[in-house]
């Protein structure tokens, strides 16, 4: 490890960043020294702005992956290495202002059921159940059950941001079959990699098995919607939301800073059994239109 890099993490854990996060900057500022081949504290203010431009106009990153970017070199060279060059105060991420996509009820028992593995369709289950984050859903320990107050305690999530869920009866009964075909003491879903046995497995699964899964699943399902694994969580705010279940009260279960992001679903709700047409219907059933 280079001593940039180390001073780099260093800095990531005095400011507090979880690992996720550390991992993360570190893979963006590596991709950095890899377009120049050259160490980061050795490019120049222009080189920087070059790489910028680059990123927006050539490499088309997807706004959350430019958000991390731009986070993680500025991280660098303003908190590591002291630089205070214009570029860095000038870039920012593209804003977006793309609705995510939402599935029904029926798309998501369609695509659950479409899973062929019961450990990936055990852990799909629990993320739309519990309206988790992929990381957060691999992650989940024995320990984090409460099967007396029938809530799961999700840790270490985005932000460093402990809360607890509901946890519905039959995501707790799913849940308990599955634990029986490993009996890991620590992990809910452990590590399935070839040569390793579940039962004595020291890290959970990947998310990129899982989410390899969950497009497999949902071709085979026929869902034609541009969906991802975060997708389920959407869906879970959805349905509560159209359930009757508070804004607040979902802002809670999804570990939201702001109230403000948590509105972003009633954008998504469906509106077709709510009569919200039916009053528009009726002044355009009055029109006569013209051949």
């Amino acid at each position: 490890m280079t001593p940039l890099r180390q001073r780099m993490l260093e800095d990531m854990q005095l400011r507090g960043l979880s690992p996720h996060t550390q991992r993360r900057y570190v893979s963006a500022v590596r991709q950095l020294a890899a377009h120049y081949m050259r160490s980061p504290d050795q490019l120049s203010e222009n080189e920087l702005r070059e790489y910028f431009l680059y990123l927006a106009n050539v490499k088309g990153n997807a706004h959350s992956t430019s958000t991390v970017v731009i986070c993680a070199i500025k991280f660098l060279y303003e908190k590591t290495l002291k630089r205070e060059w214009p570029t860095l105060q000038l870039v920012r991420a593209p804003k977006e202002h793309k609705l995510p996509v939402v599935l029904s009820h029926d798309e998501v028992q369609r695509i659950l059921s479409c899973l062929r593995r019961q450990h990936y369709q055990v852990c799909l289950s629990t993320i739309y159940g519990c309206g988790l984050r992929i990381s957060d859903g691999v992650n989940l320990q024995v320990g984090d059950i409460d099967d007396e107050r029938m809530q799961i305690h999700v840790r270490e999530s985005k932000g460093l941001r402990e809360r607890y869920v509901p946890l519905p009866r039959r995501t707790l009964e799913l849940l308990r079959i599955y634990w029986v075909t490993h009996r890991n003491p620590v992990w809910l879903f452990p590590s399935r990699r070839w040569g390793s046995t579940p039962t004595k497995a020291t890290q959970p699964m990947g998310v990129k098995g899982v989410s390899e899964a969950f497009q497999a699943a949902r071709k085979a399902s026929g869902v034609s919607k541009p969906a991802t694994v975060h997708s389920l969580r959407h869906a879970y705010a959805t349905h509560l939301l159209e359930a009757g279940v508070s804004l607040r009260r979902i802002q809670l279960y999804l570990g939201h800073r702001s109230l403000s992001t948590t509105a972003l679903y009633t954008h998504l709700m469906d509106h077709s059994q709510e009569g919200v047409t039916n009053p528009v219907d009726q002044v355009l059933e009055k029109l006569s239109w013209s051949s």
